[in-house]
Formats: structure tokens, C-alpha cells, sequence
């Protein structure tokens, strides 16, 4: 995915309201932004910070500028969680993620399980359907692992419940991790800030819900879904054990 019309640099004053957000241009001029992210942003919103913005000039949009970048730990993290599902599209054609791309028919936002919409849904001939659901990842901790999620999130762990739910029903289901940061080889769980979502991942994957975690390469001009990376299973007492998968975890 480039960015077209390209990025405009600020530096971020401070996020507020969720939504909002104050910054300085390059050219010296302040303005207050769209937030599109209504989590915490953990470790993204420091002050000073380098971030980089889409410009909307349409009449109709109260904010002209939209926070997509920052700069953070030494390297670019997306904070826009409207791109992931668009993101995981482009590793699904590219071939990243097991044998979806091979599939004829894919639809979004359809209508599922609890008064729900799935992210994705695809569909073929002779073959299962196949519901994917995407979360956004730019969370960390610990040098190398990205985490999920940086706050609670009951959400999320309703959408667990029914992707097991799918598979139940003769279905395939897979929850794809969306990482939105160059600077990590792995994922995990952040099990301590949610253990109700941890929980909830551990049932889904024993109903038979796939796992992908699909790492990005980012800069100030595109993203790009790259590769498949390894995931931390929580273990026994806490204790995580490495387990690497190409064709997800099942």
C-alpha cells in the first residue's frame, strides 16, 4: 500500500479525547487532527514524537489531517487501524497466508455470528468458507515481540468466541495479526493486560481457529505486508514457549 498523496512529517503536541490530536508541520503551523485509533497507543504518544499525517481536503471532513505514522523506538509503527484489514488483503494476494489466496470470492464486512461483521470472508468452489478476522498490532515490551492486545478488549474477545463458533459449524476460521512495526521477529500474547482475552484465544485455538501473525515493512511512503512470523505461546506458570509456524498455529 503507497501513500498517495504522500505523508505530510509534524511532531505530535499530545493525543487526547481518543480521536484527537494537536502538532506542529514542518512548516511551523499547529493543527489539531483525526486520531483514526481508539485504543490506548501504548508507548506511541510521547510528546516531541515524529509522526507523519494524511491530508483530507474534502469540505465535508471536520478534520483536515489524520495521524498514519510515528515514529517510536527507533523505527515506524502505523497506528491506523482502518488499514489492517486492507493490509491483510494484500498478504492474503500475495500469497503469506496459507492457502487463502487460492480462494475465488472474498468479501468484507459481512454480517456473522453475534450481531457481528467479519473483516473478511472468503469463498470457493468444493471448499469451506473461510472467515478472517484482523487485529491491529504496534504494541512492545520486549525488543523483538510485538504483543497483543496494549489494553482490555471484551471486543476481541467476543470475535475469539466466534470464529470457534464457525468452525463448529463446518467453517474455517483465522484470526491474522496485523503488525504494523518493523522492529519485531516474533508475537505473543499480553496475557497480564488481558487474561480474559487469553483465555479466550486459548479456546478458540483448541476449537481449531488458525493463527497468523503477518509482519509489515514500513516507511514514510508505503507499507507492505512482508512475511509470516514466529509466535509466543503462552506456557506453563507464565512462562512462554517459542513456537515457529509457516502455515499458522493450529
Amino acid at each position: 500500500m503507497i501513500f498517495d498523496p504522500p505523508l505530510v512529517p509534524a511532531r505530535l503536541i499530545s493525543r487526547y479525547k481518543r480521536f484527537l490530536f494537536d502538532a506542529v508541520l514542518d512548516s511551523g503551523q499547529t493543527i489539531t487532527g483525526f486520531c483514526p485509533n481508539t485504543g490506548s497507543m501504548r508507548g506511541l504518544t510521547d510528546p516531541g514524537s515524529r509522526i507523519w499525517l494524511s491530508r483530507h481536503d474534502s469540505a465535508s471532513r471536520k478534520y483536515r489531517f489524520a495521524m498514519e505514522l510515528v515514529e517510536a523506538d527507533g523505527t515506524v509503527v502505523g497506528v491506523n487501524t482502518a488499514l489492517p484489514n486492507r493490509l491483510t488483503e494484500e498478504a492474503i494476494a500475495a500469497g503469506l497466508i496459507d492457502d487463502l489466496g487460492d480462494y475465488e470470492t472474498l468479501k468484507r464486512e459481512q454480517r456473522y455470528g453475534r450481531n457481528s461483521r467479519i473483516d473478511l470472508l472468503l469463498s470457493g468452489p468444493g471448499r469451506r468458507d473461510a472467515y478472517v478476522e484482523v487485529r491491529n498490532v504496534h504494541f512492545i515490551r520486549t525488543a523483538g515481540l510485538a504483543e497483543f492486545p496494549d489494553t482490555v478488549t471484551a471486543r476481541g474477545a467476543k470475535h475469539l468466541e466466534e470464529l470457534g463458533d464457525m468452525v463448529e459449524c463446518g467453517h474455517r476460521a483465522i484470526m491474522v495479526y496485523l503488525i504494523q512495526r518493523n522492529d519485531c521477529e516474533r508475537f505473543g500474547l499480553s496475557g497480564d493486560l488481558d487474561p480474559v482475552y487469553a483465555a479466550a484465544f486459548a479456546r478458540a485455538v483448541g476449537r481449531g481457529v488458525e493463527i497468523f501473525a503477518v509482519k509489515c515493512l514500513l516507511t514514510d511512503r508505503e507499507i507492505t505486508p512482508v512475511q509470516v512470523i514466529a509466535m509466543d505461546e503462552p506456557g506453563a506458570a507464565g512462562l512462554r514457549t517459542v513456537k515457529t509456524f509457516v502455515t499458522g498455529y493450529r
